[in-house]
């Protein structure tokens, strides 16, 4: 039995998570892994508040050098979320040759170049499997069993939070402001959720996804990025009635000359994999040459689950002699600002002769073609609403037909991308 010294940066509800499952599956874990794994030290704000955890007080430190510069711990687990002082204590770790083990997003997509850099140069490991999808091994799969493959495309619903607002406004009809306040009163979304629902904490999955899947450094600056606060009921309500399903979506594809990085709402057909992915549940589709079509689902946040993905990855880098370090091309693809989709136009138009042949002629002009049209609500002399669904088309073309569109006799309420 070999025993695994462990630092922890951080006692919150993950780094408390983890502490539990370390103390409560540990005999067992040591039966299946042949590893015993003790925490040395927690980094606390202040030792009498930890979370309401039984922590030897012995184990509490208000001292972060009593785990990056003790030579006993071996692996140092941070817990501090956000960009600093996170990402500087991850690099001291591996500049000391200890792994770590991270679920931070934000400071991994951040400084993920400074970071895999470091761990090359000690020799340890950076391991961050629970940074996307929770307990989903998708980072794992792309970096082992999957790597012989050309990823060409990954697709994930990766946010729970706005995965369970857009379930409950499909379900229920109900509006965006009204289902945020029930999932804050819930503990479902956070007092102040911008991250979530703006996609930001989307945006930093697709670019660790996205830079493994593809081999080439996705920075967070150039992921395109929207979120669902403009989403209406009557969006969902009419993409139902036209056969679709309304996601965020984080969006990944190589075109071979360049890269897709994107995150924003997004309709996705009823039978597509990832449209019955309903509640907090998170899930990720994968394409490649080889193994095709491929969907990894389950739990993608909470304690217990990212503790999960944490404590896989603890023994992960006990067990490697030699650190895996992702493998990412010299000279990265460009990161495209332009890419081709379906298009779901919302828009009040004038019930009047003239109307559709502005729209149809404008889109035409593009070289757009319409796959679907539906009205709604004609009222002589007033405005109905008018349901547009393009053909695959560029993203540009779509904003400059938008753009020139008079707003007098037809309004734009919103434009939603058509996935899958």
């Amino acid at each position: 039995m070999r025993e695994v010294t462990l630092g922890l940066l951080g006692l919150g509800n993950i780094g408390g998570g983890v502490w539990d499952l370390v103390r409560e599956f540990g005999d067992e874990l040591a039966t299946r892994t042949g590893l015993r794994l003790r925490v040395k030290k927690a980094l606390v704000l202040d030792k009498k508040i930890h979370g309401g955890k039984e922590v030897p007080d012995e184990v509490l430190t208000t001292d972060k050098d009593d785990i990056l510069e003790d030579p006993e711990i071996q692996i140092v687990c941070e817990f501090l979320g956000g960009e600093q002082p996170a990402a500087s204590m991850m690099l001291r770790a591996l500049e000391n040759g200890k792994s770590v083990v991270s679920a931070n997003k934000m400071a991994l997509s951040l400084h993920f170049d400074e970071l895999r850099e470091m761990a090359k140069k000690t020799g340890a490991g950076l391991y961050f499997e629970a940074s996307v999808g929770g307990a989903i091994p998708v980072l794992t799969a792309l970096q082992s069993p999957l790597i012989a493959n050309h990823v060409e495309q990954v697709m994930g619903i990766v946010n729970g939070t706005t995965n369970y607002i857009l379930t409950r406004m499909a379900a229920e009809g109900a509006e965006y402001e009204d289902v945020l306040k029930d999932a804050q009163r819930l503990g479902l979304a956070e007092p102040d959720p911008t991250a979530d629902v703006e996609g930001m904490d989307a945006a930093y999955k697709i670019s660790i996804m996205g830079s493994l899947a593809f081999h080439s450094r996705i920075y967070m600056e150039d992921v395109y990025r929207e979120g669902i606060t403009n989403v209406s009921a009557e969006d969902i309500a009419f993409g139902r009635e036209m056969g679709y399903v309304l996601k965020l979506l984080a969006i990944g594809k190589d075109n071979g000359d360049s890269i897709e990085a994107r995150v924003h709402p997004a309709f996705l057909p009823v039978d597509h994999p990832l449209a019955r992915v309903d509640g907090s549940l998170n899930a990720i589709y994968l394409y490649g040459h080889s193994f095709k079509d491929m969907m990894l689902e389950g739990r993608g946040a909470g304690d217990a689950p990212t503790a999960s993905a944490i404590v896989g990855d603890i023994v992960l880098a006990a067990r490697n002699a030699v650190h895996p370090v992702a493998w990412l091309r010299e000279d990265p693809l460009p990161v495209a600002d332009d890419w081709q989709s379906k298009y779901f136009i919302r828009m009040k138009a004038k019930d009047a002769p003239g109307v559709l042949a502005e729209v149809t002629g404008l889109l035409a002009g593009e070289g757009i073609s319409v796959s679907a049209m539906m009205q709604k609500g004609a009222a002589p002399g007033g405005k109905a609403t008018l349901i547009v669904i393009t053909h695959i088309a560029p993203e540009k073309a779509v904003r400059r037909v938008v753009e020139a569109l008079n707003p007098e006799i037809c309004q734009v309420e919103n434009v939603i991308r058509v996935e899958g």
